[in-house]
C-alpha cells in the first residue's frame, strides 16, 4: 500500500512517474438502498470513475481530486462484487490483495438486520506511537474477524459516530509533517489549520489495509463529534465567543467543515438528496475548482447553522435510523440553550412520526453524545446549567462556565430543555400515541471513552423498549481518572450525593429515569445492534493483544433487547 506520508505531501498533484491515474483513498461503499448504492474515491489527477459500469468525472477541492459514482438498477437483497476502474483501467481490487472480493449488498435479504457501530478512532495503529500505550485497533481487529467468516455473516452496515479523526491530537508523524508543510518545527500540541492539513488526517486513518478493505464492502453511515473540528466544540456562547475572536479560526472551522462535506458527509446522501441538493449541483457544475463553493458553504454553515443541515435518515427496511448533528446546529443563548434549533428538532421528531406511520420495528437515533448519561454525570450537567444561566454575569456563573469548559459537561444533560424533549419524543412513540409502537427505540452514541447500555424504565406504560447503547473508543484510550470518573457516575452514593446537590440548586427534575443494564466497559470496542422482525440484541467486542502482533476482539456482553415475542405469534 502506498505511504500516505508521500502522497499527502504533494497536495493532490499527480504522482511523478505515473502515467496512469492512481487511486490514493476508497473506494468508500456509502449509501445503499434496495436498488442503488453511491462508491466515494480520491484519486491523484482528474479522471474518469467506473463502478459497474457507472461513470462520474471527479471533480477537484484545493487540489484534490475525488468522484461519488452512483450505481442505479441493482436488484433488492443481492450481492455484487464490483471493481473500480480509473479512465479505463482497473486499480480495485489491488493485484496484491488478500481481502475478499469488495461487493454490494442491497438490503432486502431475508434474516438478520446487523449494524455495526463505534465512535472515536484516533489515525491508524501504523502512525501510532506504541509508547502511547494505545490498545488494538478495533475496526481493524473486526475488519480481520470478518474475514474468517462466512460472507451472509457480514454486518449489514456500519455507523461511525464521530471523531472519525483527530484535528486536535496528532501523531508524530502528522506533527513532523506539518513541520515540513510549515517550515517550522510543530510543537507537541499542534493542531491543523486548513484543508490541506485536514486531508492529511483522512489519509492517516484510512488508509490502513483492513479498515481500507472494511470501508469498501460495508456500506457506512457518518456523523462528526468534536475532535472533527476542535476540542468542545460549540459548548457553550462564552466558548465560541473566545475562540470565533481568534485569527485562526475561520481557516480552521471552513477546513473542518470542507473536509467533512467531502470525506463524510457526501457519501451520507441518497440518489435523491444528491440530485434535490444545491451544494453538490454547484460542485458538479464548477468540477474543475470547487474549492470557493464549499468555502462558502462552510462560512455560511458557520456563521448561520440553519443554511446546512446535517442530520440525515437512513432506511433499512424493518429498521429506520435517523442521524442526529448534536454539534454544528446548537443554540447556545443561555436563555434558550438548545441542542438542536426550532427547525430542526421539528425536523427530527417529524422523521421520528413517519417512520412509526410506515410500521417500522425498531427506531434507531444515532447522536454522537449519549442521551441518557451515567446518573451522577447527568445530575452535575443539570446542575451545571442552572448555575450558569441563573447568575449569568455574576461571579459564580463565571466559575461555573469555567468547570463546564474544563469538565465536558456538554452532552444532552447539559442542554435540559433539549434532553426532556427527546424524552418526550420518545415515550410518545414508545406509548403507541403516534400509531403502533416500534418494538425498539435505540439511541446510538460513543464520545465518552467506554461502553454502556441502559434502558429507560420510567415514565411507565412504554410498548416499546428504550435502550442507550453507548460505544466508544474504536482507536484510543481512556485515562485512569477518566475510568474511575465513570465508575462512580454509575454508582448510586454518587447519584444520591449529585441529585441532592440539584435538588439545592433548585433544578427542576427530570420525569425520565433509566438504569443501567451493562458496563461499563473499557478498552478499544465495537457494538453489533442485531435486528430482526421484532427482535433486537446488542453484542460488544473489546480488543485485546494476545501475543507479539496477534490481536482478538473478545465478546463481552449479548444483551436482549426487545421484549420475547409471545408463542401465539411465533406459531
Amino acid at each position: 500500500m502506498r505511504n500516505p506520508r508521500r502522497w499527502a505531501t504533494l497536495g493532490g498533484m499527480p504522482l511523478p512517474g505515473r502515467e496512469n491515474p492512481v487511486l490514493l483513498l476508497g473506494p468508500l461503499l456509502r449509501h445503499v438502498d434496495p436498488v442503488s448504492a453511491t462508491v466515494w474515491v480520491e484519486t491523484d489527477r482528474p479522471c474518469e470513475v467506473t463502478v459497474l459500469g457507472r461513470r462520474a468525472r471527479t471533480f477537484c477541492v484545493g487540489g484534490h481530486h475525488y468522484a461519488l459514482v452512483v450505481v442505479e438498477g441493482l436488484e433488492p437483497g443481492s450481492v455484487t462484487p464490483y471493481e473500480v476502474h480509473l479512465d479505463g483501467e482497473p486499480v480495485w481490487p489491488q493485484a496484491s490483495s488478500q481481502f475478499p472480493p469488495s461487493r454490494i449488498r442491497t438490503p432486502g435479504r431475508p434474516g438478520p438486520f446487523t449494524i455495526a457501530f463505534g465512535s472515536c478512532r484516533y489515525a491508524t495503529p501504523s502512525t501510532v506511537d506504541a509508547a502511547e500505550g494505545i490498545p488494538p485497533d478495533a475496526l481493524d481487529s473486526y475488519a480481520a474477524r470478518l474475514t474468517g467468516q462466512p460472507e451472509d455473516t457480514w454486518p449489514d452496515a456500519l455507523v461511525l459516530l464521530g471523531d472519525q479523526v483527530y484535528a486536535d491530537e496528532l501523531t508524530h508523524a502528522t506533527r513532523q509533517w506539518l513541520s515540513l508543510r510549515r517550515q517550522r518545527p510543530a510543537p507537541q500540541d499542534a493542531q491543523v489549520d486548513d484543508f490541506e492539513e485536514y486531508t492529511r488526517l483522512y489519509a492517516e486513518s484510512w488508509s490502513d489495509p483492513q479498515v481500507r478493505w472494511l470501508l469498501s464492502t460495508v456500506p457506512s453511515s457518518m456523523i462528526f463529534d468534536d475532535h472533527e473540528m476542535i476540542d468542545d466544540w460549540n459548548t457553550s456562547a462564552a466558548w465560541r465567543r473566545e475562540v470565533t475572536g481568534q485569527d485562526w479560526w475561520t481557516r480552521r472551522i471552513c477546513g473542518g467543515l470542507v473536509s467533512y462535506w467531502v470525506y463524510q458527509h457526501l457519501g451520507n446522501l441518497s440518489p435523491q438528496e444528491l440530485a434535490e441538493n444545491a451544494v453538490w449541483q454547484a460542485v458538479q457544475e464548477h468540477r474543475d475548482d470547487a474549492e470557493s463553493v464549499l468555502q462558502a458553504m462552510a462560512e455560511a454553515a458557520d456563521r448561520d447553522p440553519r443554511s446546512v443541515r446535517w442530520s440525515y435518515v437512513r432506511h433499512w427496511g424493518e429498521a429506520r435510523m435517523i442521524m442526529v448533528d448534536s454539534r454544528a446546529g446548537r443554540v447556545l443563548d443561555e436563555s434558550a440553550r438548545g441542542m438542536l434549533d426550532e427547525d430542526e428538532f421539528a425536523w427530527v421528531e417529524a422523521a421520528m412520526r413517519r417512520a412509526v406511520d410506515e410500521g417500522v420495528e425498531h427506531l434507531v437515533l444515532g447522536t454522537s453524545l449519549p442521551w441518557l448519561l451515567p446518573h451522577a454525570i447527568h445530575e452535575v450537567e443539570r446542575w451545571n446549567e442552572t448555575l450558569v444561566r441563573r447568575h449569568l454575569g455574576r461571579p459564580l456563573g463565571w466559575v461555573s462556565e469555567q468547570l463546564r469548559q474544563a469538565a465536558d459537561l456538554e452532552h444532552w444533560s447539559a442542554f435540559g430543555d433539549s434532553f426532556e424533549r427527546l424524552g418526550r419524543a420518545v415515550v410518545a412513540l414508545a406509548r403507541g400515541e403516534q400509531g403502533r409502537a416500534p418494538a425498539t427505540v435505540l439511541v446510538l452514541s460513543g464520545d465518552v471513552h467506554h461502553a454502556y447500555a441502559a434502558e429507560l424504565v420510567a415514565p411507565g406504560g412504554l410498548a416499546t423498549r428504550v435502550h442507550q447503547l453507548t460505544v466508544s473508543p474504536l482507536h484510543n484510550q481512556a485515562p485512569h481518572p477518566i475510568r474511575v470518573g465513570f465508575r462512580i457516575g454509575w454508582s448510586r452514593w454518587a447519584r444520591r450525593l449529585t441529585t441532592g446537590l440539584s435538588r439545592l440548586a433548585r433544578v427542576r427534575p427530570s420525569e425520565l429515569d433509566w438504569a443501567k443494564q451493562a458496563g461499563p466497559y473499557f478498552g478499544n470496542q465495537l457494538g453489533e445492534l442485531v435486528l430482526h422482525d421484532r427482535d433486537a440484541s446488542f453484542r460488544l467486542f473489546v480488543t485485546h493483544r494476545v501475543d507479539a502482533g496477534q490481536e482478538r476482539l473478545e465478546l463481552v456482553a449479548d444483551l436482549p433487547l426487545s421484549n420475547p415475542v409471545p408463542a401465539e405469534v411465533t406459531g
